[in-house]
């Protein structure tokens, strides 16, 4: 494929085989004691192997143990760190990729140092904040967070550093870095963003010091332009010296302004660095401010930063948050930037750079932004991906099948998908069966809600006519069918039963359960024809007969204009699925109540999406009752307790988003008539489209183990 990101790059000194870079991500894959062994190296030496120009190594404690943001983070502060580091360093070269160390303190996010007791290195003594996020994390999210008020349970403590101490950070940023040069490493990346240390002199919301590291903009940069010098004066000059600058701070008061990082970057580049890698960040007391920054939400979301860099620099300018790869030719040919950085997107598929310079962008697995990855190290666990489950595991030996056989996967969701495809893979015939018109399971109606869902319906269903799996829709497995094909193992994959739970007047006919309210959006479902009067029902057939519900993309449209649903809508059930049709419903103009019995809404979704989407429901005006006890629906009313207090609610339609339970009956239907069998997804576990993947892969692997 002809484009600009498959390009040769000179970055400094440094030449790159294209403009691909791995944004440095913390993946907590590293030892407790620092060191970078397998595991971390495999994970690196993955994405260097799919194609990528130049890989920043996630985050690193240049102090380490103090200065670390995660239990398991890559230290640079002794000599002992160098051979797993040159071990690391080794394994991307041999892909043809180069490897920057991002260095870094965590300052006063260095939460480890909160958990040892250990004093937090600050600019300036911070001002309290109240947070809205706990009341977002379940009771077992919660857990992970009880070692952050410290080994005498009073939280962090906060220490302004001194003259002496700022010396002895600049130092240890030096000593870093020879560390990386004297392990193999092509560049240094020195962090000044997201909150850390030298960010926090350098916002004016956080350094109100009254020496000549404050005050002005060329005070409050003056600890980074010293890291700079001192870093580059460590490595001889050999080495390029990027710098990872905010250019705004969401949700702060007084905080940094593009203004503020373009002036900054100036500075930068008159001290020697060699490029700008543009960021942001946002106020991590407020939940949603985590996806304006660092991991921004909106596509292209800090190009336009990027672009007023690129207007004033001289140097190289590093782009990153969302940017579509049509997106990044586009703007890198107008002279916007100059390298693109991915991080999700090579999470999801560490091969991208290889297949886009393939031309086989269909190959792409895609990333649906659902946020698991970030939302793991919050909790403190190791990074993870939601569409691919090797994230982790790339050590881990291909296993190809020792001899070729009849394999049927039953169901067409993310995990009878994945099943069918890894089984084609590792070289066996595949007959997938879904008994629906269409591929996708309940990721359908959820890609209705967040279209990015959709984008892996459609990877899978290219992925399995490229692997030959013989499909076959419309087709519901029996025992009975099975025995036309006769094969060596099946796997059954159909999702959890969604009946909904046994509250009085259920049946009424304003009252749809999660399966009617699929077959009243995508067709499929004949109970829900019954309950509509007769002109909706003459609507919905004629889109159903015209193939409209066969078209997520058009369902997504033409529902923002008409869809068989009243104004008033009350949603019982707060998990995964009634948020998301509560999401779907608001920005189609109704007003929702959701209701939930207990005090978690939408535990299921990860952290960092929960919290966006909380947030964004509360602000249109859906209302959100936790603690809610439904007594009965009857005469367009719902009628429940809360807070000992009876209520009655008008509405026009109630759904019903509970009752998700296991469904193994045809498992056993069809173990109990010879077959082999084994269950994935939700039919047996519910853990929805990460779990059903993940699910996927363990099946397989003991399969052909």
């Amino acid at each position: 494929m002809s484009g600009v990101l498959n390009t040769p790059f000179q970055l400094g000194p440094l030449p790159l085989k294209n403009r691909f870079v791995l944004a440095a991500m913390g993946s907590n894959f590293a030892e407790t004691d620092g060191s970078c062994s397998e595991k971390i190296q495999a994970y690196y030496e993955a994405r260097a192997k799919g194609g990528c120009g130049l890989i920043i190594l996630e985050t690193t404690s240049v102090a380490w143990p103090a200065g670390c943001s995660m239990p398991n983070m890559v230290g640079f502060s002794e000599d002992r760190f160098i051979p797993g580091l040159a071990a690391l360093a080794e394994r991307v070269h041999k892909h043809g990729a180069k490897i920057a160390a991002q260095l870094n303190h965590s300052g006063k996010v260095a939460q480890e140092d909160t958990v040892a007791g250990r004093p937090m290195w600050v600019a300036s003594m911070p001002k309290r904040g109240r947070t809205n996020m706990m009341d977002l994390l379940t009771r077992e999210e919660m857990g992970n967070f009880i070692k952050m008020a410290g080994p005498d349970g009073k939280g962090p403590r906060y220490q302004p550093i001194n003259k002496e101490e700022i010396a002895t950070l600049v130092d240890q940023f030096a000593n870093a870095a020879k560390r990386a040069q004297q392990a193999g490493f092509d560049a240094i990346e020195i962090h000044a963003g997201h909150g850390y240390l030298i960010a926090n002199f350098l916002s004016p919301a956080t350094n109100h010091r009254d020496d000549e590291y404050g005050g002005s903009l060329e005070n409050r940069a003056r600890l980074l332009i010293d890291i700079i010098h001192a870093t580059r004066r460590a490595c001889n000059d050999e080495l390029p010296v990027l710098v990872r600058l905010d250019a705004m701070e969401y949700r702060i008061d007084g905080g940094i302004t593009p203004d503020d990082f373009v002036a900054v970057a100036k500075l930068a580049e008159e001290a020697g660095a060699a490029a700008i890698d543009v960021s942001a960040y946002g106020n991590n007391l407020q939940a949603i401010a985590f996806t304006e920054g660092p991991l921004v939400h909106q596509p292209n979301g800090y190009v336009p930063f990027a672009a007023a860099a690129k207007k004033a620099l001289n140097v190289p300018v590093i782009a990153v948050g969302r940017i579509e790869l049509d997106s990044a030719e586009k703007h890198i040919a107008q002279g916007d930037f100059d390298l693109l950085a991915l991080g999700r997107k090579l999470l999801a598929d560490p091969e991208l750079p290889n297949k886009y310079a393939a031309n086989d962008k269909q190959a792409i697995r895609p990333c649906i932004y659902c946020y698991i990855c970030v939302s793991q190290i919050f909790v403190n666990q190791p990074l993870c991906c939601a569409v691919n489950p090797n994230v982790g595991r790339e050590g881990e030996p291909d296993i190809i099948a020792s001899d070729k056989k009849h394999m049927v996967v039953i169901g067409g969701g993310p995990g009878g998908m994945e099943s069918a495809c890894l089984l084609a893979e590792a070289g066996h015939n595949v007959t997938l069966m879904e008994k629906s018109p269409q591929l996708g399971g309940t990721a359908r109606i959820a890609a209705l809600a967040y279209e990015p869902n959709g984008r892996l319906i459609d990877y899978h269903r290219q992925r399995l006519q490229q692997l030959n799996v013989d499909v076959r829709l419309n087709t519901t497995a029996t025992a009975e069918t099975l025995q036309h094909i006769n094969p060596d193992h099946v796997i059954v994959a159909v999702g959890a039963n969604r009946e909904a739970p046994d509250i009085a007047g259920k049946s009424a006919d304003f009252v749809f359960d999660g399966e009617e309210m699929r077959g009243l959006l995508l067709g499929g479902d004949s109970r829900v024809m019954a309950k509509l009067p007769w002109w909706k029902r003459m609507m919905v057939s004629s889109a159903q007969a015209m193939g409209i519900t066969q078209r997520i993309d058009w369902v997504r449209e033409l529902s923002k204009i008409w869809m068989p649903l009243g104004k008033r809508v009350v949603i019982i059930g707060g998990g995964l699925v009634g948020v998301e049709i509560a999401e779907l419903l608001i920005e189609r103009g109704r007003h929702v109540t959701l209701l939930e019995p207990s005090r978690d809404l939408g535990p299921e979704l990860s952290i960092v999406r929960r919290m966006r989407v909380i947030h964004l429901l509360k602000e249109h005006g859906c209302e959100l009752v936790t603690g809610a006890d439904i007594e009965k629906l009857e005469n367009g009313s719902v009628l429940y307790r809360h807070k000992d207090q009876s209520v009655r609610l008008d509405t026009d339609h109630v759904i019903i988003a509970q009752g998700a339970q296991q469904n193994t009956q045809l498992a056993e239907r069809i173990r109990a008539a010879g077959y082999s069998v084994t269950t994935v997804g939700d039919c047996e576990n519910i853990g929805y489209i990460d779990g059903a993947v993940l699910s996927a892969r363990h099946a397989v692997r003991a399969l052909l183990a």
